[in-house]
């Protein structure tokens, strides 16, 4: 089993920047897929992003793109997003999830909150306007 504790959260204004970090224990983080989902009240959970901690390859949400960096360092078993130009609307609480058993980085498996088996408590972002 996998634990991930995200930290980083806050609030902060329109426009400013904020990283998330995540940090993962047991297992092999190395061989992990990392995703980062976000949920506003009211709404379903929202795929942000997603990298495969062995090579780097990340993917994006279409509302983030350009905006957030993800990012990986398997030395201290952390995955970051770097967060700018947010907007009110980035406003949600943000997970973090590990897939330990990985498949191919393709779209269609990792956009979806189904294929992940560990997932962090949250860390509240909020964006004032």
């Amino acid at each position: 089993q996998v634990q991930l504790v995200e930290s980083g959260g806050g609030l902060v204004q329109a426009g400013g920047s904020l990283r998330l970090s995540c940090a993962a224990s047991g297992g092999t983080f190395s061989r992990y897929i990392m995703g980062w989902f976000r949920q506003a009240p009211g709404k379903e959970r929202e795929f942000v992003s997603v990298i495969k901690c062995s090579d780097g390859t990340t993917l994006y949400g279409d509302s983030v793109k350009g905006r957030f960096t993800i990012s990986r360092d398997n030395a201290k078993n952390t995955v970051y997003l770097q967060m700018n130009s947010l907007k009110p609307e980035d406003t949600a609480v943000y997970y973090c999830a590990a897939d330990t058993s990985p498949l191919p980085l393709i779209g269609r498996y990792y956009y979806n909150t189904n294929r992940y088996d560990n997932w962090g408590q949250g860390t509240q972002v909020t964006v004032s306007s």
